[in-house]
């Protein structure tokens, strides 16, 4: 059984979200707390996450279709935070669910949806997740304290991870941002 029950808070969010990305030909995954539970370890999460690979120029017409889903904006102007910032911030209205959803964009966030794989929470819900190698790569480039505790309980989960793809996404992006503790707080896990 996976740590997510369908009568779990998030199920009827999830349901909408994941409708939501396939009016947009599923060009999205589905990251944070949720993702982390179901491909590592069960973890308190508050919102739901999402990355949409979306230009900029989409943004209304995702905002109309996310209403349809139930899915309206938490902040006024949402559309140009999003064009500022390239997180759209929402709420699933009937439960009061928190959705951030980052506009993708970068080669590995094609990659990632690309590569992207089905979940199935119950006969109702299915959900487009992250491989658990992406996983790893976008939690080691955020970088807290619980995406690192998230990393170790993915790879303990995992044991026959690419190590070879997370290392060289990580030190890419350790190299572009000059941090490369990046890749160095992590390597050893990986061995």
């Amino acid at each position: 059984m996976s740590p997510i029950d369908p009568q779990d808070f998030f199920h009827d969010p999830l349901e909408s979200l994941e409708r939501l990305l396939s009016q947009f030909d599923n060009q999205g995954v589905i990251i944070g707390g949720i993702a982390v539970s179901l491909l590592g370890q069960a973890r308190f999460t508050e919102d739901l996450d999402a990355m949409v690979l979306l230009s900029i120029d989409e943004i209304p017409h995702f905002l109309e279709a996310a209403k349809s889903e139930g899915i309206e904006p938490r902040i006024a102007q949402a559309d140009d935070f999003a064009r500022r910032n390239r997180v759209l911030l929402l709420r699933h209205v009937a439960s009061q669910t928190d959705i951030d959803i980052s506009l993708g964009i970068l080669p590995f966030e094609q990659e990632m949806v690309a590569r992207s794989q089905v979940y199935e929470i119950d006969q109702a819900l299915k959900i487009h997740l992250p491989t658990p190698e992406d996983l790893i790569i976008m939690k080691a480039i955020a970088h807290r304290p619980k995406d690192l505790l998230d990393i170790q309980g993915i790879i303990g989960n995992h044991p026959d991870l690419d190590r070879a793809r997370i290392q060289d996404w990580v030190t890419q992006f350790a190299e572009l941002l000059e941090r490369p503790e990046l890749w160095e707080d992590i390597a050893g896990w990986l061995q």
